[in-house]
């Protein structure tokens, strides 16, 4: 008989796992779950969607019925998976049982909001699925004021996106930097002048103590403080979904996510679950940089994760890597990146560092239209590894972040890098020695 594959979730994990079982199994009945009405969209690109830079219909790569047609995968929509048994192997989903003898967890992640008075009021949000996008974009027209509850990177795209369109924007952040943890400040502190002079308002070091009003949003109150508003997003980072892993008592690592093998099998009382894989923000990683673990909840670490987990549930025997992490963000006119540690995660593992730094352009210096470039790269002062690279650019952050995350994810030491690296060149392009060989060079001479 074919093998029974299901699949919990249709983001970006759930649907690589499913597209990459049907192509090492071809004959196994392949079943997704989802709770959405929505599938095979990215959540990255909807603060751009909500500004109408992108449409709606456009971000959505296909349907359930392409999935049946094209792959022989059923996608089941609107529907919650509300008991997973493993011992019979069935998934309880709208009420009915199915069999399995595979099966993925790619749940995803929640929005993580405080529990503070008025957070069920009218016109409060977070950024997560088309729906919410959506809904943010009907209540804009009778909002001026939108106050983004989280300074990361996704609150600072959404808010970048809002001031574009003629809106007021307020941020509270409670950390005492913008997109805390992942940047160090100096690179933190340039991002948040680039916003000011936008007239983007930030309140950092003050946590959210609550929205006020009757049946809708009028203020939120932060320090002690009432700002006035119309609308509340909250952008306050992604908590792993546990429902289903505490259903099946799986082993919850030390950042809260389940703990996996290199399989993407999970744990229960340190034990491999058998037939069981996972994928995406629901699961913690394997660190590039330390022996511990470390979070990605990134799309493209989703993707991977999922092409493995699925290929496995099929019966296929692929191991995951290690993650460096690399992410970019597009905020207002500037590309932010980075990769591996920051600083402040790199003091919380144990690791001592030094940084370089170095300024220049994106293209020759004579050539028109050169954008700022600013890197930094800090290592290990003992084994003098690369351990973490931030990058801020007018243009083409995105190669640049990938160049360092491969030399993280590869052990580079920074006398290697300086050694073997090269870049090519065009003045269109980059300088003739890129700023990210020029970093590398100041951090060569600190250690």
């Amino acid at each position: 008989m074919p093998k029974k594959i299901i699949v919990i979730g249709s983001g970006a994990a759930g649907m690589s796992a499913a597209s990459s079982a049907r192509k090492y199994d071809l004959e196994a009945k392949i079943t997704v779950f989802t709770e959405d009405e929505y599938i095979a969209y990215s959540p990255c690109v909807i603060p751009w969607t909500i500004g109408g830079k992108v449409g709606w219909d456009n971000i959505i790569m296909h349907d359930p019925q392409y999935y049946k047609r094209e792959k022989n995968i059923d996608v089941i929509t609107k529907t919650l998976v509300t008991d997973v048994n493993d011992v019979d192997k069935t998934v309880t989903a709208g009420g009915k049982k199915y069999e399995y003898d595979s099966l993925v967890i790619a749940t995803g992640g929640t929005i993580f909001i405080p529990p503070i008075d008025g957070r069920n009021l009218k016109n409060v949000f977070v950024v997560k699925t088309i729906k919410d996008g959506q809904s943010i974009q009907s209540a804009l027209r009778e909002s001026k004021t939108i106050v983004i509850i989280g300074a990361g990177i996704v609150g600072l795209e959404t808010a970048a996106v809002l001031n574009e369109i003629g809106k007021k924007v307020v941020v509270v952040e409670m950390m005492d930097q913008i997109i805390p943890r992942i940047i160090d400040k100096d690179m933190a502190d340039t991002v948040q002048k680039h916003l000011e002079e936008k007239g983007i308002k930030f309140i950092v070091r003050s946590p959210i103590q609550a929205i006020n009003g009757n049946e809708k949003v009028e203020s939120v109150t932060a320090a002690n403080i009432d700002y006035p508003c119309d609308m509340v997003i909250f952008a306050t980072g992604v908590c792993a979904n546990l429902t289903i892993p505490k259903i099946l008592k799986l082993d919850i690592g030390q950042l809260g996510a389940v703990e996996v093998s290199a399989a993407m099998q999970p744990y229960r009382d340190g034990k491999i679950v058998s037939d069981i894989f996972l994928a995406g923000d629901v699961v913690q990683c394997r660190s590039a940089v330390v022996s511990g673990p470390i979070m990605s909840q990134l799309g493209s670490t989703a993707v991977k994760q999922g092409m493995i987990a699925g290929s496995n549930a099929a019966g296929d025997k692929k191991i995951a890597g290690p993650v460096s992490s690399p992410w970019v963000g597009v905020i207002g006119d500037i590309h932010v990146a980075g990769t591996g540690l920051s600083l402040g995660l790199a003091s919380w593992y144990g690791i001592k560092t030094l940084e370089g730094k170095a300024t220049g352009f994106t293209r020759a210096r004579y050539y028109p239209d050169r954008k700022p470039l600013t890197v930094k790269v800090s290592a290990d002062v003992f084994s003098h590894k690369i351990v973490g690279a931030q990058i801020i650019a007018g243009e083409d952050a995105t190669g640049r972040i990938n160049w360092l995350a491969s030399a993280i994810a590869s052990g580079t030491i920074v006398e290697d890098f300086i050694y073997r690296s090269e870049n090519a060149y065009c003045p269109p392009t980059s300088m003739v020695r890129d700023v990210v060989l020029m970093a590398v060079d100041d951090l060569r001479n600190k250690l």
